[in-house]
């Protein structure tokens, strides 16, 4: 098989039927260091895929708005170019695009096979400096148009970034819908962008919670169908459910570890106060980490599996729980958070350089990050009520769920570690509990 450019260099098998042949890519002047604190936006030109139909516009439209919602590129408007691209397996005139200060381009194509597949090509340049930056092309059935896009975006991200993209990723949440009293509470999955939203449970019973395995398609949620908690695993593309078990003093639903092999979770006991336990989920067996007369709850691996975050009141004051960190064998037990507020929520990032969680103080909830030391505390975002972050996978973007006062009902939003790009995720009604998906593959 030929990649575009013509040569035969590497075939890689992605998920769903995708296959893709990847160009080596040259050298590249233009680039974004996200490392800034402030990064502007890369003007960008996403052309419109030539196709016989509307196919290539849309994927082109995905692309676009992908890179748009991550706020380090500038899409230019189309009504702006100058040249009409007629053949994006020719070099385009590089000055009409300098002339709109497209930094970089993206030209593409989209053709149906005789199997019925679709094939996507793709090329990013770098007008300023004339040359061809990466070059791919992809097969996939037409159920995975979108798809198509966000790995596209995807390969643009990490081209001009250096850093690995996010948008071919899915998050499940909880749906919420009906009156404040009687609400319902639905187990939703959808793309990171809100396309492709599809329920998980049917609302019969409570759902609370779910997280996402770390290297698999399959989350853990909290359901009250039998009246008590019980935790259970689910298989997102087949349906298959299992019960992990049966937790009464359970709050939230466990977190996975990063092989996916154990869960972490608090579990209340008789005595009125919560520790953290582990459960092995080949064996079920169970193995205490704390033991402290406090609340140790919101337990978190970091991504090498050697740690543990967790929030406790036990230095905190009457209710205030602060941010741990222990060994994960239970050792180690220290305090990192010494801020003004309550500390909860705390979720190590998948780079394993900070920590994000929610606060909640002067009568505000907030989202934040800190160092795993506890330093550098940076308060994100600020308003009534904000809880329940999720990483992105690339660790620099988070979800969470916020309500405004007097708004009858959370909604899913982004930000990026800046704190200057915050966006509304849509959804059909309510949403809550948002966990980020790994990259699909």
């Amino acid at each position: 098989m030929k990649s575009i450019l013509g040569t035969i260099l590497l075939t890689l098998a992605i998920a769903a039927g995708f296959t893709a042949t990847v160009t080596l890519p040259a050298h590249a002047l233009v680039e974004i260091d996200i490392n800034k604190g402030n990064v502007a936006p890369l003007p960008i030109a996403v052309t419109d895929f030539l196709s016989g139909d509307q196919t290539g516009a849309e994927i082109s439209g995905i692309i676009a708005a992908d890179l748009k919602r991550s706020g380090l590129f500038a899409p230019i408007d189309k009504a702006a170019f100058v040249e009409k691209v007629s053949n994006p397996d020719v070099a385009p005139r590089f000055e009409d695009w300098k002339v709109i200060n497209a930094q970089a381009l993206v030209t593409g194509r989209v053709t149906k096979q005789p199997d019925g597949r679709l094939r996507a090509e793709f090329r990013l340049w770098d007008t300023f400096a004339g040359q061809q930056l990466i070059g791919e092309q992809y097969f996939a059935n037409p159920a995975n148009m979108r798809r198509i896009g966000h790995i596209i975006a995807d390969k643009i991200y990490e081209r001009l970034t250096g850093e690995k993209g996010y948008f071919d990723t899915r998050v499940v949440f909880i749906d919420e819908s009906g009156p404040k009293n009687k609400r319902v509470k639905r187990l939703a999955i959808m793309d990171q962008d809100g396309a492709n939203l599809r329920y998980l449970s049917n609302g019969r019973a409570l759902v609370l919670t779910p997280r996402f395995s770390p290297n698999r398609q399959e989350i853990t949620y909290m359901s009250y169908e039998s009246g008590q908690p019980q935790v259970y695993l689910l298989q997102i593309e087949t349906g298959q459910r299992e019960l992990v078990g049966n937790f009464p003093g359970m709050t939230f639903a466990p977190r996975f570890s990063p092989d996916g092999q154990r869960v972490i979770m608090s579990l209340l006991r008789n005595d009125g106060n919560s520790n953290i336990f582990t459960m092995d989920l080949r064996s079920r067996t169970t193995t205490r980490l704390t033991s402290d007369d406090s609340i140790d709850t919101s337990p978190s691996y970091s991504p090498d599996g050697k740690q543990i975050t967790f929030t406790s009141d036990r230095g905190g004051g009457s209710g205030r729980s602060q941010i741990y960190v222990m060994n994960a064998d239970g050792s180690n037990q220290h305090r990192i958070s010494f801020g003004n507020g309550v500390y909860s929520t705390p979720v190590w990032s998948p780079r394993g350089d900070l920590i994000a969680f929610t606060k909640q103080t002067g009568g505000e909830f907030q989202i934040g990050v800190m160092h795993t030391d506890g330093s550098g505390e940076r308060i994100l975002t600020s308003a009534f009520q904000e809880e329940g972050p999720t990483w992105a996978p690339n660790g620099r973007v988070l979800m969470f769920f916020s309500r405004a006062a007097g708004a009858p009902g959370a909604k899913l939003h982004t930000i990026d570690l800046t704190g200057r790009n915050e966006q509304e995720i849509p959804t059909p009604h309510f949403a809550s509990d948002p966990a980020w998906s790994p990259l699909l593959e």
